[in-house]
């Protein structure tokens, strides 16, 4: 079956499908052409997929996200990103990497960061002198930290394919990694400002000024706390925090910065039950993918031989690099991580990689996959926010690939920065 199931995958994929429909459709064919199993198995491999109670947490975070973006959350977070940086050269770019950071311990999500204050920090940066392209790539590279910071949709994903680590201690693995990223980002935004002569109007604010806008934003920035830490001292479960998330958001909406009334849930109920079912249906279809993989033997014949060629770590999670950064080019995050990760972890703990460190290479890799063409979700998103060509978008990013790239070199060859925060927190 496997030798009709991808040619059929890439083949619709080519036609613009979208990957979820793709997948399902390769499956029927695969079975329809290459097999005597009936199709009623493709839906029982669907809904054995999304039968889990960790599962859960993805809809409640996504839901949390949408009631957290309102408009005096996010200008908060956009006031704090500018007071801190927003002076120095380039300083609505380093305010829109920032702010994409900050929100990402909101979101979970990379697409949420780009549509969210990412299109607020593209008519800002337009409006302050730059380029409406680059502000436009500016965004989709920025929004790359969005799976890495915790809360993480991926994480909550990746963990339920690999039993050798945790949702919490993924989270806490993610934390320096992203922080990398931003400022690899920051370093880009820097010296393509300096080459083009984007200088900032702003005056440097006093510690006092930069003290009140702190104190707006921290009801905002405390979500990641509360998550983080209630999962590292067992006080909840991450599905437990992800229900706690959308009371404490609600809280937040409502009677903190009162900007969300009665009448938005309707709304925001009805936006997060459409993500959450996209999200869903594109997990319920990699697991029929990743079943007909497993009926034919694919992952352990992989997998035996890539163990006989006897390679060294650092020269398997090279090749792991670039297989990713390949697979990233015609496939999302999700079914990404829940088509390699049973076929890859287990090689990789064989050879004495962490779990955690290669968990987010993976995560890394794949999310980076979101800013590469053809398939590219962030450079779509980004290209209806700011009406422009996609080919328009990507001539702007090869400053940011070659940055992300650095941070991803350093990430696979730092171990400790993946590893060092769960270990001392006791993962």
């Amino acid at each position: 079956m496997a030798e009709i199931l991808f040619p059929a995958l890439f083949i619709l994929l080519a036609l613009g499908l979208p990957v979820a429909f793709a997948m399902m459709i390769a499956v029927f064919v695969a079975l329809t052409f290459g097999s005597s199993y009936p199709h009623l198995v493709v839906v029982k491999e669907m809904f054995s997929g999304l039968d889990s109670f960790p599962l859960l947490a993805v809809p409640f975070f996504i839901l949390a996200a949408e009631i957290m973006t309102g408009g005096a959350v996010t200008m908060a977070l956009l006031r704090l990103a500018q007071s801190l940086v927003g002076h120095l050269r380039g300083g609505l770019g380093h305010a829109n990497v920032v702010s994409s950071a900050m929100f990402a311990g909101i979101s979970g999500s990379a697409l949420a960061d780009a549509a969210g204050p990412g299109s607020m920090m593209i008519r800002m940066m337009e409006k302050g002198g730059y380029d409406r392209p680059y502000a436009g790539a500016l965004t989709i590279a920025s929004a790359v930290v969005g799976p890495i910071i915790p809360p993480s949709i991926t994480m909550i994903i990746y963990a339920m394919q690999d039993q050798q680590v945790s949702v919490g201690s993924l989270f806490m693995a993610g934390v320096l990694p992203g922080v990398l990223i931003t400022f690899m980002v920051l370093l880009a935004n820097a010296y393509v400002s300096r080459k083009r002569g984007y200088v900032s109007g702003d005056s440097m604010p006093t510690l006092l000024e930069i003290g009140r806008i702190f104190v707006f934003a921290l009801p905002a920035l405390s979500l990641i706390l509360l998550i983080v830490g209630g999962i590292r001292f067992g006080v909840f479960t991450p599905t437990e925090a992800s229900v706690i998330a959308v009371f404490y958001a609600l809280i937040v909406g409502m009677f903190v910065y009162r900007s969300l009334k009665l009448r938005d849930l309707p709304g925001i109920l009805l936006k997060a039950a459409m993500t959450s079912g996209a999200v869903l249906l594109i997990l319920g279809a990699a697991r029929a993918f990743a079943w007909v993989l497993i009926i034919e033997g694919i992952p352990q014949q992989l997998a035996g031989t890539i163990i006989s060629w006897e390679l060294s770590p650092i020269v398997f999670l090279l090749a792991v690099n670039l297989l990713l950064l390949a697979f990233g080019l015609f496939m999302d995050p999700l079914p990404g991580v829940m088509i390699l990760v049973p076929i890859l972890a287990p090689i990789s703990f064989a050879l004495g990689i962490d779990p955690n460190h290669f968990a987010i290479i993976v995560i890394v890799n794949l999310t980076l996959g979101l800013t590469t063409p053809p398939v590219g979700s962030l450079i779509f998103v980004v290209s209806s926010t700011v009406h422009l060509k996609p080919s328009t978008l990507i001539r702007e990013l090869p400053p940011f690939f070659l940055a992300l790239a650095a941070a991803l070199l350093l990430i696979t060859f730092v171990p400790s920065l993946s590893t060092w925060l769960p270990a001392v927190s006791g993962f």
